[in-house]
């Protein structure tokens, strides 16, 4: 993972207009990237400085579609930036583009975080005291600060038509150079931009770029500097409609929500994973492994070990670890990601009850006609095969397969299946039922391992492998699986006796 940490001197310089220091800040930009920036007035430091002062961090995504992996990457690495030096996390949608909002996007996104396990501190379905959280409610301070800015000389009225602009980016596209505003209306008269205010002329507001920026200071790869003018054009901070673009309502909410640092992510996973969360909801994919493999591809650790919960990413989180590497995300190692975790909720007391209760739903929802005995919904029944299947399931939904219903539904065999095996099936069922009468309720796979060698050395001709495939068969109908013993674990004494009276009959009448 590549990791900017940004502290500017700009804010250690007096406010010019508003609160606000030169503008608009200009942000690096690039793939792989997420990019910390101080804000607030913090002086200058180096990457090794300790974090000062209150920490309020921002994740700030238009609505404009549903979060995928980056965006809550992006998320992440914010609420464990704040919560690591007891910090807020504020949720900012931005969506003053109001052509390209998608309906129900704004209320996915926060469901998202929320279901993820990194919710909001300050948000629009939260509040806070720094609100509204959406910029569409903050337009009165976008235009006072155009205004201020427009009073300063920073910033200037521009009447040029989209035919205009147009013909620009084409004339400069055809001798081969970036489109950029040729800045013309800067140099309009007082009385000049009066006339046509006064006429009702469309218009927007651009930002006045000045040549000799001071260079910021990044964490990771030392100073820099961007002479922004002499590449761009003066950029449009109010558009024609009044609403503010991205370069001027990011800046004014920083300042005005004193956010302190800034980490910001960009599309730096393979384009497969762009819908990916919502995806996932529907799979047994659990939020913490998915948080888990979007830290263990990049840096801000001492180590990259799996099976970290968010409040062990909180704890072990360290900035000055952050490197340059960019991040890689192989999503074919998330299955191997959710087993851990599964794993790790099994073994907790109260995270497994909210398994078992969901398992229980799944089971129902799948075998609603086919349950013969209520008591494979029992919790205990239902936490025994949980903790014997442990560390061998990706995901609670493995466990309502076809190749796990035997634990659900009594399955189904014939005779011509026995027969295939062995001619000593009612032998081999009459040695099952005397084993489980001897053993009672006390099923230990290591005991069973031991008990169905044996029994298998009691049969006249039929090999231990043969006498294993017949006990599967009439355990679970299958041919393959967990072993006998886990199988038999797993059961009970009563469903197997059950089982093995039925597999007794079933070849004594054939």
């Amino acid at each position: 993972m590549s990791v900017l940490l940004l502290r500017s001197c700009r804010w250690c310089r007096p406010n010019r207009v508003g609160g606000l220091v030169g503008g608009s800040p200009r942000r690096l930009r690039g793939p792989g990237k997420l990019r910390l920036d101080a804000a607030a007035r913090r002086c200058c430091s180096s990457a090794q400085a300790q974090v000062q002062g209150e920490v309020r961090v921002r994740f700030a995504p238009s609505p404009t579609g549903f979060l995928h992996l980056g965006g809550l990457r992006t998320a992440l690495y914010n609420y464990i930036f704040a919560k690591k030096y007891a910090g807020a996390f504020v949720l900012r949608l931005e969506d003053t583009d109001q052509s390209r909002l998608v309906p129900g996007a704004a209320e996915s996104i926060e469901d998202m975080l929320e279901w993820a396990g990194v919710p909001p501190d300050e948000s629009p379905r939260r509040g806070g005291p720094l609100g509204p959280y959406l910029q569409s409610q903050r337009l009165d301070l976008y235009s006072q600060t155009a205004q201020e800015l427009l009073q300063s000389g920073d910033a200037y009225h521009c009447f040029c038509s989209p035919q205009r602009l147009e013909l620009l980016r084409k004339e400069a596209l055809r001798s081969g150079q970036t489109p950029r505003y040729d800045n013309r209306c800067r140099h309009l008269r007082a009385d000049q931009v009066q006339e046509k205010l006064d006429q009702g002329t469309s218009h927007v507001i651009r930002f006045r770029l000045e040549a000799g920026v001071e260079p910021f200071q990044d964490l990771i790869f030392g100073w820099n500097r961007h002479e922004v003018a002499q590449v761009e054009g003066d950029p449009v901070v109010i558009k024609a409609d009044g609403f503010p673009t991205y370069h001027l309502a990011n800046i004014v909410d920083d300042h005005h929500m004193k956010i302190s640092h800034v980490l910001r992510g960009s599309e730096w996973l393979i384009s497969t994973s762009k819908h990916l969360l919502i995806a996932t909801r529907g799979t047994g994919i659990l939020p913490d492994a998915l948080l888990d493999i979007t830290t263990n591809c990049g840096s801000g650790f001492n180590t990259n070990r799996m099976g970290r919960r968010i409040d062990e990413l909180i704890s072990e989180f360290n900035p000055s670890k952050i490197t340059t590497h960019s991040a890689l995300l192989d999503l074919e190692k998330l299955p191997e990601f959710n087993r851990i975790h599964l794993q790790q909720r099994i073994e907790d007391e109260d995270q497994c009850s909210l398994l078992i209760r969901d398992l229980q739903e799944k089971i129902q929802q799948t075998y609603t006609t086919e349950i013969q005995e209520q008591d494979v919904l029992h919790e205990d029944y239902i936490r025994r095969v949980l903790q014997l299947r442990k560390g061998h399931i990706t995901s609670l939904q493995e466990l309502v397969s076809p190749s796990y219903s035997y634990l659900w539904v009594r399955p189904s065999f014939t005779s011509q299946q026995v027969a295939a095996l062995t001619a000593e099936a009612p032998h081999v069922a009459s040695l099952m039922l005397k084993l489980i009468e001897e053993r009672g309720e006390q099923l230990t796979l290591d005991q069973l391992s031991k008990d169905l060698k044996r029994l298998s050395k009691q049969t006249k001709a039929t090999k231990y492998r043969d006498v294993m495939k017949l006990l599967r068969l009439a355990l679970s109908g299958l041919q393959q699986g967990p072993s006998v013993a886990e199988m038999m674990a797993s059961l009970g004494p009563a469903e197997i006796r059950h089982r093995f009276q039925k597999l007794l009959l079933l070849s004594e009448t054939s």
